[in-house]
């Protein structure tokens, strides 16, 4: 079975996809853009391996222009060709508040995982694999919803540190354009976005003396020191490969997938118990890395000029939530919130069972 990115809408479910592929016995896969580019984890493993000086964190950054969904003072109707109750699933079956059905469920909560799991996952599943790590030991958000006031209820702009060692991974994410003058035209596109060393999707190698980009390898002055081949591996063809070696074959098996996927949950349980904050409450709170520190001053230079006055519209800060990854529980402050947020209330019929 190929399922597509993220794999899951929370935590729980995730584990049970990983226990019924085990208990019958079946191939689950599925797979990232980053799982896919051999160049990349080439030039990332360079980088790890201490050939630019010391490896600092991996930097994930996703700059997608996303415009306003619009917002409905009523219900919108829903197609009578469409059975309402099967698309909703397991998420409650609740007037549509939004013009369009399709899509911007991503934006919902109780259907979608936000940017984070729409594009967020390729660049964290790449982040992870270069780490070789399994679930982050503490997660810290900061974002919000900017810019324009619609349906959306996830962030569209936001920075999120997942605690590893060595090498934390810090993901940033913008879905407005560079400045607000790109705003006179209400349909911005991605030649308006920021740019990470050329790059407004890339999963980068931050070292003491370079950095990489892609397949490429670069010292702190920016000179290329080292590109590797773009291979770029077909996913249809390393899902066939997955068949004929059976389950639990390691390339993206559901158990890679869902360990992946817990950071996007991660970060968006991070949001959600947020607070908002002023900016020096923010700082403060962020002075634990000096790296995270200069995103969070970025990603403030990049709000002023659209235009956001944040003493006005004041960002979400959340907590640092501590997580023990081998019970796949958050510990500590604000777990028992937390840990409410690792599962749902199923409607019946689409219910999810405990015991696989």
């Amino acid at each position: 079975m190929f399922v597509q990115k993220p794999v899951c809408h929370n935590l729980f479910e995730g584990r049970k996809m990983v226990e019924a592929a085990r208990a019958h016995n079946r191939v689950v896969y599925s797979s990232t853009l980053t799982r896919s580019m051999a160049g990349f984890r080439e030039a990332a493993r360079f980088a790890v391996d201490g050939n630019l000086g010391k490896p600092l964190y991996i930097h994930a950054v996703r700059y997608g222009a996303r415009t306003s969904i619009g917002k409905v003072s009523a219900a919108t109707p829903i197609p009578p060709t469409l059975d309402y109750n099967l698309w909703c699933g397991p998420a409650p079956m609740k007037p549509l508040m939004r013009q369009n059905l399709h899509y911007d469920w991503h934006w919902d909560w109780d259907t979608g995982n936000g940017e984070l799991g729409n594009w967020g996952i390729h660049l964290l599943d790449g982040a992870r694999e270069v780490a070789g790590q399994g679930m982050p030991k503490s997660v810290l958000s900061v974002g919000g919803r900017f810019g324009y006031d619609d349906d959306g209820q996830t962030p569209n702009t936001q920075i999120t540190f997942f605690d590893y060692e060595p090498l934390p991974i810090i993901y940033e994410m913008r879905a407005l354009p560079r400045a607000r003058s790109s705003w006179k035209n209400s349909a911005w596109g991605q030649q308006d976005m920021d740019a990470l060393h050329g790059q407004s999707y890339t999963t980068s190698v931050q070292c003491e003396d370079g950095y990489t980009v892609g397949n490429k390898a670069y010292d702190k002055a920016g000179k290329l020191v080292k590109e590797f081949k773009p291979v770029l591996r077909s996913v249809r063809s390393a899902f066939f490969d997955a068949v004929r070696g059976g389950p639990g074959m390691p390339y993206y098996d559901i158990a890679e997938a869902h360990v992946s996927t817990s950071l996007v949950h991660l970060g968006n349980i991070a949001h959600r118990l947020g607070r908002q904050a002023a900016p020096e409450q923010i700082r403060e709170r962020l002075a634990f890395n000096a790296d995270f520190l200069k995103t969070w001053e970025r990603m403030s230079a990049h709000l002023d000029a659209n235009g956001i006055d944040l003493s006005k519209t004041p960002p979400t800060l959340g907590p640092f939530l501590r997580f023990d990854p081998a019970a796949e529980r958050f510990t500590g402050d604000f777990a028992d919130e937390a840990n409410r947020h690792l599962g749902r209330e199923y409607r019946k019929g689409f219910e999810v069972p405990d015991k696989v």
